[in-house]
Parts: C-alpha cells; sequence; structure tokens
C-alpha cells in the first residue's frame, strides 16, 4: 500500500496485542487503510515524502464501537423537533417533565402536535400516563409520549380524536401488540409493543419533521462526538432502507453501520442489494426478543419486585414473571430459529432475565445442533442480558454465544436496582460483567441509543469502578480492568458485527478509524476518567471528520425522499 499520510500522536493505544503501544501509524487515504504502525521515526524515514499530522498531546485509540443501537429512531425521537426528556438529559423527576409539559405547551402554536420522548417511570417516579392525565397538560393539541423504554406510548384525548377512532375506542389489537382500554372499550391513552405504538403515534409523527434526516444526522453527530465511528441498527426494517444508504452517501459521514433485521419483518431473511461499499452499510444479521424491560415490568425472570411506593407508583406488577413474560414459547423458538438459520446472518436476541436467557440457550443450543453449527464461528449474540448469571455466561461462552451487554442499566438505573427494585443480592449482581468476562465469552458494551446518551467512556469509567451516575458502589466483585473495558467498545465490538477484518484494532491492513483521546485513560483515576478524558474528534478510512460539513451535506439531500420516514420508524421497537 502507498502511504501519503502520518499521524503521530503522544501514545497510540492499538488494542491489538502483537504491537499493543505506538507512536504513529501510516495511512494509504486512498483506500482509507492503515500501512503501518510504530515509532515516528521509522515511518517517516519509510515513508518521507508522505504527509505528517502531528496531534500533539492527543492520544489516539480505534474509533469506538457501539454494537447495539438504533441512530434512525433515535434521532426522529429525541432531536428536535422532538423532545427528550429521559431522566439522565435534564429532567430527573416527573415534576420536571411535567413542568416541561407547561412550557412545551404554552411556547408551541396552537393545534401543532407534539411528541416526547424519555418517560421512565421508575426512574421518574411516574406514574403510567392516561389520557385524562396528559389532558391536564395538553387540553387542546394532539401529544405523544415514548416509554423509555420503547415498549409502551402514551397519548391524550386530542390524539384519540386526531387518529379518527370511532366513539374513542381502538382498532383490533394487532398480533403482539395491544391498546389499553377502558371498562367501555374506550382508549386510555395507552398502546403497548410496536404495531400498536406505530398506530397510536402515527399522525403526530407525520407532522413533525420539515426534514426528516436532519434529526438522524444529529444523532449520528452525537455518537461521534463521543468517539463513536461504527454502530448497528438493531431494529432495522426495510422502509428505513433509503435513510441509511443516503446518511451512507454523505462524505462526512461519520458512522458505518450495521443492520441486524427485525424478525417480525416478513422479508427479515432477504439479503440486501446496498449501492454503497459494504464498509460503510451492509446487513449483519437478524433481530429477535426474548422478553421485554425491567423498567416497566415485562422480563421473564424466577425472582420478583419488591413490593414499595417505587414498583407500585410505576405500576410494574410484582411477579416473578417467569415464562409468562416470554414474547414466544420454546416451540415458538425453535419453528422461527429452523426459518431463519439457513440464511447465515448471525442471530441476536434481547433478553434480560435469567428465565428469557435459559430459554434462549436452550433454543440456540438446539438450532445450532440441528443445523450443523456446533463449535462454528457463528457469532450468536445475545443482548442486554441484566439479571444474568455466571452460569448462563460460562454456557454460552461452550456455545460459542457473544454476550452484548448493557452498563447504562447500572449506571442509570443500579441505585434503585440494588434494595428498591430487587433484592441486593440480585440488583448489587446487574449487568454482571465481571462474570461475563471471566466466561471466556466474547464480551461488549453498548448503550442501546435512545434509551441511555451514547458514551462510551462513562461505560469504562461504571465498569471498572461500579459505580452508578451518583457515585454508589454496587456488586464491586464484579468489577473488570479498563482494558476489558475497551475491549468491550473496540476489538471485541468490531468481532460481533463482523468487522474484526476491518476495524477494532490499529493494525496494519485495517480501516484507518480512530478516537482522539486528550489525555490517557490509563493514567487517570479511573472515578474520574469522564472528567478528565474527553474526546476530541474521530477519524474515518484516514480522514477526519468534520461534523458540521456533515450535517450541511444532509441538510442539502431532498428530505421529500423521506416523507414517510417519522412515522414508519418508529414501528422498529428500541430494546433497553
Amino acid at each position: 500500500m502507498a502511504v501519503d499520510l502520518i499521524i503521530k500522536a503522544s501514545s497510540i493505544i492499538t488494542m491489538d496485542p502483537d504491537n499493543p503501544r505506538a507512536e504513529a501509524v501510516a495511512v494509504d487515504t486512498s483506500t482509507g487503510l492503515i500501512s503501518a504502525v510504530g515509532s515516528f521515526s521509522e515511518l517517516q524515514e519509510a515513508h518521507s515524502d508522505a504527509q505528517v499530522h502531528d496531534a500533539g498531546k492527543t492520544v489516539l485509540t480505534p474509533g469506538l464501537i457501539d454494537p447495539h443501537s438504533h441512530p434512525a429512531l433515535s434521532g426522529l425521537s429525541t432531536q428536535s423537533p422532538a423532545h427528550w426528556i429521559a431522566p439522565y438529559v435534564g429532567f430527573p423527576t416527573f415534576d420536571d417533565v411535567t413542568a416541561y409539559f407547561t412550557k412545551v405547551n404554552a411556547e408551541t402554536p396552537a393545534g401543532v402536535p407534539v411528541a416526547f420522548n424519555g418517560l421512565d417511570r421508575i426512574l421518574h417516579n411516574a406514574p403510567e400516563l392516561t389520557n385524562t392525565i396528559l389532558d391536564q397538560y395538553f387540553p387542546d393539541r394532539a401529544v405523544i409520549v415514548i416509554d423509555n423504554s420503547g415498549h409502551e406510548v402514551y397519548f391524550n384525548t386530542a390524539n384519540i380524536k386526531l387518529l379518527g377512532w370511532e366513539d374513542g375506542k381502538p382498532p383490533a389489537d394487532p398480533v403482539g401488540a395491544r391498546y389499553g382500554r377502558n371498562e367501555d372499550g374506550t382508549s386510555n391513552g395507552r398502546a403497548y409493543e410496536s404495531a400498536a405504538l406505530l398506530v397510536a403515534a402515527s399522525k403526530v409523527l407525520a407532522s413533525l419533521a420539515t426534514h426528516p434526516l436532519a434529526p438522524i444526522a444529529q444523532w449520528y453527530k452525537l455518537m461521534a462526538t463521543n468517539g463513536i465511528t461504527s454502530t448497528s441498527e438493531h431494529t432495522y426494517a426495510s422502509n428505513q432502507f433509503k435513510a441509511y444508504v443516503a446518511m451512507a452517501m454523505a462524505p462526512d459521514s461519520p458512522l458505518r453501520i450495521s443492520l441486524y433485521h427485525m424478525s417480525i419483518e416478513p422479508d427479515c431473511a432477504d439479503p440486501i442489494a446496498i449501492p454503497v461499499p459494504d464498509t460503510k452499510l451492509k446487513k449483519q444479521g437478524i433481530k429477535l426478543w426474548a422478553d421485554g424491560s425491567p423498567w416497566v415490568g415485562t422480563i421473564a425472570a424466577s425472582f420478583p419486585y419488591l413490593d414499595n411506593d417505587t414498583t407500585k407508583n410505576a405500576n410494574i406488577p410484582l411477579g416473578p414473571g417467569g415464562e409468562g413474560m416470554m414474547n414466544y414459547n420454546r416451540a415458538q423458538l425453535d419453528e422461527i430459529l429452523d426459518k431463519l438459520t439457513p440464511t447465515g446472518y448471525q442471530m441476536a436476541f434481547h433478553c434480560n432475565g435469567d428465565v428469557g436467557m435459559d430459554i434462549v440457550l436452550d433454543a440456540y443450543e438446539h438450532a445450532l445442533s440441528k443445523h450443523g453449527l456446533t463449535g462454528t464461528d457463528h457469532r450468536w449474540r445475545i443482548e442486554h442480558l441484566g439479571a444474568c448469571r455466571k452460569d448462563q455466561f460460562e454456557r454460552a461462552a461452550r456455545l460459542g454465544v457473544c454476550l452484548s451487554m448493557s452498563p447504562f442499566q447500572f449506571i442509570y438505573w443500579g441505585d434503585l436496582l440494588d434494595g428498591t427494585m430487587f433484592e441486593s443480592s440480585i440488583g448489587s449482581q446487574w449487568q454482571a460483567v465481571g462474570d461475563a468476562f471471566k466466561s471466556g465469552a466474547s464480551v461488549t458494551f453498548h448503550n442501546d441509543g435512545s434509551v441511555s446518551p451514547p458514551i462510551p467512556l462513562l461505560n469504562w469509567q461504571a465498569m471498572v469502578t461500579r459505580q452508578t451516575a451518583s457515585g454508589k458502589v454496587h456488586g464491586e466483585n464484579q468489577a473488570i480492568s479498563l482494558e476489558d473495558a475497551m475491549k468491550a467498545h473496540t476489538v471485541n465490538a468490531a468481532f460481533q458485527l463482523g468487522r474484526d477484518h476491518e476495524i477494532g484494532s490499529v493494525t496494519p491492513g485495517k480501516l484507518a478509524d480512530f478516537c482522539e483521546l486528550s489525555t490517557d485513560p490509563f493514567l487517570v483515576d479511573p472515578h474520574k476518567l469522564t472528567d478528565l478524558v474527553k474526546v476530541e474528534g474521530t477519524w474515518l478510512s484516514g480522514k477526519r471528520i468534520d461534523l458540521d460539513a456533515f450535517l450541511a451535506q444532509v441538510e442539502a439531500m431532498d428530505p421529500s425522499e423521506h416523507k414517510d420516514l417519522p412515522a414508519q420508524a418508529h414501528a422498529s421497537k428500541k430494546c433497553c
């Protein structure tokens, strides 16, 4: 490979075990590949004509990877003109949320619908909203409020009228979803799961975006400003195809995207012809759901919630829910996997509860054996794993099943998980990453945007220290090393996305994707990592990303081709 650029930094953390530290990296910008890694003097002597970019005190790492996200839905549901009301973005209590409701209603022109995303009944200490509750804040305009879990939406009477439901009664429940109803059959302003959520939210969402791609671009920017260069769309639907292709075609697009097609789509097993290089956009796998969300009480777990004001106010069934919270029974899982396994796509199962993981592992083991995949490099995945255990991780490792874990569940909910939602023996061990790494399985971290902000450095800090956002420590026995935490957002994440030959480490032959850090994270107090270490920029294929240029490129695209996207995208489930 030709070399026309040498990037020099104070240090390069390569994540390559054969060459863990370096001073400079040589790049062939015509191919976007790394040509050599080593000392600056050696590389400059070998490539004397190459341009030199001196990053000064910057520490270079591989571009960070969030292996489980929802960029399109996250942008459309949190960025303007939508309103993001999650507790950790400035609305810590339900009083803060309702004050913001009043403010938005006063400042929005009459008759214009509004949408909110991020209500969390546990963290906000909020009731399960109804149309009558929302009518107090929005008596005249249609409003929807999407639960932070992505499994429920709340709406007011004006929205029911906008939907044109005869006598205020919802239509028949779709398969796998339902509408909330009063005793007389009228809507109570709730809808559960994606098929019903889409219908209930459709009119408001369709009215929102003047340029549907602009809020998605803002979410791409948010991920990039936190050091991320590659991610996934873990609830891909075919109606998102044009949007993701358009984003990939922007010259300064900051993210590589791997698509996981929702199993509930009839064409989920079909290949996709994508008119951009697969290094930018590719279909990688198929996404399935075992159970629901811990924050609304729908996980398949062997243990109950605790009975207290927090769980009562959130209307959480105490359980234990067990197999009753599974979206599919075992026979249905076998049938689905029998159909999908021959496609060769990677399977990825949403699962939070321990009962759910046992059932998924049983189904995986059966399908792998039946289809001759036992012992092969299949890289099937399980996502989230909040309540899952050491013995389950060890079984996953034996099966070659990858674990993609959710530090955000611990970071933002950890104080409640430990002793308020669950007994301390369970809650303190939530996100048992120490046991996961010891199992020998491939372990990654993700933020499941927009369930939480995409901040890999915060995941590192929390999993190394076992400190929540409040600074409290829970489950110190599950703490891991910084090196393992970094693997979860670099080499391991690349492996799980099937991109380990392309990205994840600063290694010759791989794509020149980098993250610039202000300080070496190994040289700071891990309890203060996010205060002392900042992301200063990212590179893709040897080009430093200009995020302002990227936003301008997206704004210049024809919005008419994507006019239906805001309503369509919300057909996709989030995970939590």
